[in-house]
């Protein structure tokens, strides 16, 4: 049975306190070694539930990356580069905070919800498929080996019991069950819940979401906090970073010694960066400079100073993707992104202030609208 709200949040809570995921949710490997080690401790409420709960948790963790512990590296600020003041020039354009205000139009909000249920994939029947299997108890646990699996049976409407939609869709989305009614119902899908109660769900919690997603960051107000509200160049030195020889690229111009970087795309724009002439310096920014979003803290990619023809001096603060394409990207990224963008506009005062992107590679820092030729 689903978990709702409430104990959805208490199950986040813990894992967060066993350090199974980190502030913004993010899997460690201590939660992949755990479920792989069978030592997954979870609150004694949920008993009932350990092995549903563990499911989810395996395909939401992944598998577990085995990482050399003696490749790890400490990764040390090039005192030269972080204290230039080309760089104090463009941390001074970025490291201010903001506050955001949303606004959405409710209505609006209906009328997307409603048309995305609309354009959702049809709700296949229930099926019933049996499956048998030996199963083997030993000192490495539970073994299933599958012996027969029957062909999959639809079952009859009739048959279904049907769960409390309007609960589940409220724990879901947290939208008022006045709201989901009224979508469900203008929608005209909703004779598809008999069919398949769970996949119905499914796919109007995750319609309503996206929605949602979407309906938050239209319109976002970012505000500037007071001069005091600032990200701190010394946290470059105070803050440890640390990566592994196999992410980690050697480099000049950046204020690291070497750049931690997660992708292919990543290890490419940095070595755009460290190559091209213009760039006089820039850094892969670490997980602590945050913007605030309605849908979770955001970290951009990089923050970049380029001088034109040895005078005009552009800051840039870029996230690399490897398709520039919006409906390409997931739509909490995009989101993010959106997010990004109205946060830093927000920042642009005074003279020459940072650009917001998204690049593929470097040459889209020149090649953007109203670029020096």
């Amino acid at each position: 049975a689903p978990l709702g709200l409430e104990k959805s949040k208490e199950l986040s809570e813990h894992l967060k306190t066993r350090d199974y995921i980190d502030a913004k949710g993010k899997v460690q490997d201590k939660l992949r070694t755990a479920l792989k080690d069978k030592t997954l401790v979870l609150p004694d409420a949920m008993a009932g539930q350990a092995a549903q709960v563990g499911e989810i948790l395996r395909k939401l963790a992944g598998r577990l990356e085995i990482k050399n512990a003696d490749e790890r590296r400490q990764v040390r600020p090039r005192q030269a580069v972080l204290h230039s003041p080309e760089f104090k020039a463009l941390w001074d354009r970025i490291k201010h905070k903001t506050t955001y205000r949303v606004q959405f139009d409710n209505e609006k909000l209906v009328e997307s919800c409603v048309r995305a249920m609309r354009e959702a994939p049809p709700i296949p029947k229930a099926r019933l498929q049996w499956r048998k299997a030996d199963i083997a108890i030993g000192k490495a646990g539970v073994e299933a080996t599958e012996r027969e699996t029957a062909a999959p049976v639809g079952l009859d409407e009739n048959d279904i019991e049907l769960p409390d939609i309007l609960t589940e869709l409220q724990d879901r989305t947290q939208l008022t069950r006045r709201t989901i009614h009224r979508v469900l119902t203008d929608s005209g899908r909703l004779a598809e819940f008999k069919r398949n109660p769970q996949a119905f769900i499914e796919l109007a919690g995750e319609a309503i979401n996206r929605s949602k997603r979407l309906a938050v960051v239209d319109g976002i107000k970012y505000m500037r906090l007071g001069e005091d509200h600032y990200y701190a160049q010394e946290l470059f030195e105070q803050e440890e970073l640390t990566g592994y020889l196999k992410n980690l690229l050697d480099v000049k111009k950046s204020i690291h010694e070497q750049v931690i970087y997660d992708s292919d795309t990543e290890a490419q724009f940095a070595d755009q960066l460290e190559k091209n002439t213009a760039i006089r310096v820039y850094a892969k920014l670490p997980g602590w400079f945050t913007v605030p979003t309605p849908l979770g803290s955001y970290n951009p990619d990089w923050a970049v100073l380029i001088e034109i023809s040895g005078q005009e001096q552009l800051y840039f603060v870029v996230e690399t993707k490897s398709s520039l394409f919006t409906d390409e990207l997931r739509d909490k990224e995009g989101a993010k992104i959106t997010c990004g963008k109205a946060h830093f506009k927000a920042l642009c005062v005074g003279e020459s202030p940072a650009q917001y992107l998204v690049a593929k590679s470097v040459d889209d820092l020149f090649h953007r609208p109203g670029a020096t030729k």
